[in-house]
């Protein structure tokens, strides 16, 4: 095991290119459009997939999360993600029945729980303590080079071998991605090791899951991530045909969510910057209200420009939603139990990332137009601002805060 820290970090990068969100979500805008085509259905059919793939995923990463906190992250993340890779893979044999498409979403979204950024975040939280955010927002920008890199690898694929040939594609990359990351780069968090070699591990500072659910700041936390997770991937999902009808060739509209990638880099790096010197709501805010703009700035447009223009702004907002998931549980519950704690969270995210996408397609099949459920979305946008803002100072402040305060006090 390599001793610098920050190798942590560059197998998080290399895992998080083809994690959950690269391989199976952000693809799935270049995918609709074909799969549709070829059997006829509608887009809220096919949408009904990432439904289930996005609810089971969510369902699935609290057991993935005390499972890892009770064995160790490689013992659950490789069979997990090799599991995955294969049944990615596997989508390429879909029939013309909606109901085995939607199941193997089902399954895949399973397999996905075990290549999410719980597993790189609870690496990094418990070997980073003062550069925390730094580290989080460098890792998680693994997850907009896979949105910027991995659907331009769909659909050149589609281009040469089909969309069965694009999963087929998908699946041998995590495989040579993650595997390699996980088993050699991620550390493992010291008191899985100790328990491993049957010793007495320390006890990190937290709450247990159980006291975790009791807190307010659990559940100050649940509204915001959920509208910010529904609202700003409900919308990048569906991107790629909202800017192919109006007129925009697919080459273009793909490009344009790889600028979303390219921002949703730029927005882990700058939040994570930013958690190490501002107070995490207040960086948080800034994170809302970014997409909120990309929405207002959709509905308000037909400009291809403007247009490319919004969806960077949604690429930041999603840039910095799972480092924020981790920081935040890392303040205010801590690392006890933060692998079911991140579960519990992640779980309300997927759900989120599932409604989002389904109720796109839905209004797009009832109305014909994507507005009304954007509105939607921009108003669950400023309840998440305003409740954020109500977290309150850090429960579990870092080791530089600590000291600086106690020579706050011994100043006075």
């Amino acid at each position: 095991m390599l001793k610098n820290p920050w190798w942590v970090v560059v197998g998080a990068v290399l895992g998080l290119l083809v994690g959950n969100g690269a391989i199976m979500h952000f693809t799935f805008g270049v995918l609709l459009k074909p799969i549709g085509e070829e059997f006829g259905w509608s887009r809220g059919t096919v949408s009904m997939a990432m439904v289930i793939g996005l609810v089971c995923t969510g369902l699935m990463t609290p057991l993935v999360g005390i499972l890892v906190d009770r064995y160790g992250i490689r013992r659950v993340a490789l069979p997990f993600i090799t599991l995955f890779a294969l049944i990615v893979a596997a989508a390429s044999l879909t029939p013309a029945v909606p109901a085995v498409f939607i199941a193997i979403y089902g399954l895949m979204g399973l397999a996905a729980a075990g290549q999410t950024p719980l597993i790189y975040s609870k690496s990094i939280v418990a070997t980073f303590d003062d550069r925390r955010g730094l580290a989080l927002g460098i890792a998680m920008a693994g997850v907009g080079l896979g949105v910027a890199l991995v659907p331009q690898f769909a659909q050149a694929l589609i281009g040469v071998v089909g969309w069965r040939g694009a999963y087929v594609g998908l699946g041998v990359i995590t495989v040579l991605f993650a595997i390699p990351a996980v088993a050699f780069l991620v550390r493992e968090p010291d008191r899985a090791l100790a328990a491993a070699a049957g010793e007495a591990p320390a006890v990190l500072p937290g709450l247990t899951g159980r006291e975790a659910l009791k807190t307010k700041y659990f559940w100050l936390l649940v509204v915001p991530f959920f509208a910010l997770a529904m609202a700003a991937n409900g919308t990048i999902t569906h991107v790629v045909p909202l800017l192919t009808d109006r007129g925009v060739s697919p080459q273009m509209a793909t490009t344009a969510l790889s600028m979303a990638g390219l921002s949703l880099i730029a927005g882990r790096l700058l939040a994570g910057w930013l958690l190490d010197r501002m107070f995490a709501p207040y960086v948080a805010v800034v994170f809302i209200v970014t997409p909120l703009l990309g929405i207002m700035l959709l509905m308000s447009t037909h400009d291809t420009t403007m247009a490319t223009v919004a969806t960077v702004l949604m690429g930041l907002g999603i840039g910095a939603e799972v480092d924020l998931i981790a920081f935040f549980i890392s303040r205010y519950l801590g690392l006890r139990s933060f692998g079911e704690i991140y579960g519990y969270l992640f779980a309300i995210f997927m759900l989120a990332n599932g409604v989002g996408p389904f109720v796109m397609g839905v209004s797009f099949d009832k109305a014909g137009s994507y507005v009304p459920v954007l509105w939607v979305f921009a108003g669950g946008l400023v309840l998440a601002a305003v409740l954020i803002l109500m977290m309150g100072p850090y429960v579990y402040p870092s080791k530089q805060d600590l000291a600086r305060r106690k020579l706050a006090v011994q100043e006075a």
